[in-house]
């Protein structure tokens, strides 16, 4: 018979699951597996709110199996390292990322790009290499193999660095792979969100002239003000678009919603890059014309592996890149999820876990 979450595994843990697609989160009560020789233990202090974790907790890609625990953005203090662990000492203050899983050997994982492989298993809604459920961020505390553990680098804030776990390595990944940090080069970011404001503060630090590219006119003085970007193009101003064609080397869509890509291919010059990381819930119509005319290239992209996410804390360290975040403590997360849903966050909410999960 199965075991109950609560009895699955010998340590009693706490925290907010949603156990329906109404993706209402309530306290839960579930267990974690004991401390491996090659796990590391992490007390988490912060965990961020990625756009991943409310369609999962309200099954909107069709792949959700309830209780769900969610949270991939996670900062905390290591409590306990096995025998095996190499990078980790206890006391050490360390990130956990999209993935906690993968074979290990297959060629994806033998380059470092663990988010590739075929058995890679998620932080959350996923099955764990032990063969049982992932419970991810929004717990008081999580076990790891040390292969998925990050050093939270020095001068990084944890609360504000939380997001560059998952919205950080996102935009960071397809820009080194796909060439876009030639200084000077130009970038446009469509859709100022969690993803979008960190790609502008990226492409800025790679010394990138960035536009970015929104529905919202009231974002504007935000974008160029407090994010630093060149300038700003109201996707429906078909005036503004229309003398920005042709401009752009490269362009990061961020947008998760469907879409167009046509006006977007148009921004880019001969032999531009379009990279697609959001991922709306019906498939994109993808003009080719507009591909062929121009010799331009539509990618895609997801997370990073651990090498390079380790790289890219050390890069936002270097250059004081932070998510824009609204700390909330657990007890707001739904009206937190009710707010993402709308968009409504600048840019990206952070769970205060440590000061305000406690069991009841």
């Amino acid at each position: 018979m199965a075991k109950s979450p609560e009895t699955e595994h010998p340590n009693k843990a706490f925290g907010w699951a949603a156990k329906d697609k109404s993706g209402v989160l309530s306290p839960f009560h579930f267990s974690r597996r004991d401390n491996g020789d090659n796990d590391v233990t992490v007390k988490i202090l912060y965990c961020g709110v990625c756009h991943t974790d409310l369609h999962t907790i309200k099954n909107d890609w069709g792949f959700s199996y309830y209780p769900v625990v969610p949270g991939h953005e996670i900062v905390g203090i290591a409590t306990k390292v096995g025998k095996n662990v190499t990078k980790f000492r206890e006391g050490d203050r360390v990130g956990v990322g999209v993935i906690t899983g993968s074979c290990q050997s297959c060629e994806s994982c033998n380059q470092d790009l663990e988010n590739y492989c075929p058995q890679m298993s998620f932080t959350y809604n996923s099955i764990g290499s032990d063969g049982t459920k992932t419970y991810g961020g929004y717990s008081e505390s999580i076990v790891v193999d040390q292969r998925f553990v990050l050093q939270f680098p020095e001068g990084l804030p944890s609360d504000s660095g939380a997001p560059l776990l998952c919205a950080g390595i996102t935009v960071y990944s397809p820009m080194k792979y796909y060439g876009m940090t030639e200084p000077g080069k130009h970038l446009g970011v469509a859709g100022l969100g969690g993803l979008g404001h960190v790609a502008v503060k990226i492409g800025k630090a790679f010394g990138l002239k960035v536009t970015v590219i929104s529905s919202s006119p009231s974002k504007e003085d935000e974008a160029i003000n407090r994010l630093g970007a060149d300038s700003f193009l109201v996707s429906s101003d078909s005036q503004k678009m229309k003398a920005a064609i042709g401009t752009m080397d490269y362009i990061i869509d961020t947008v998760s919603a469907v879409h167009a890509l046509f006006p977007l291919l148009g921004l880019l010059k001969v032999n531009g890059k379009l990279v697609t990381l959001g991922l709306p819930e019906k498939p994109l119509e993808l003009p080719i014309f507009p591909l062929v005319l121009g010799r331009k290239m539509v990618g895609g992209s997801d997370i990073g592996g651990m090498k390079e996410t380790q790289e890219m804390l050390e890069f936002c360290a270097k250059h004081n890149i932070t998510a824009d975040i609204e700390l909330i403590k657990m007890d707001e997360i739904n009206t937190a999820m009710e707010r993402l849903a709308k968009s409504d966050v600048r840019y990206r909410f952070v769970i205060d876990v440590a000061n305000s999960l406690s069991p009841p």
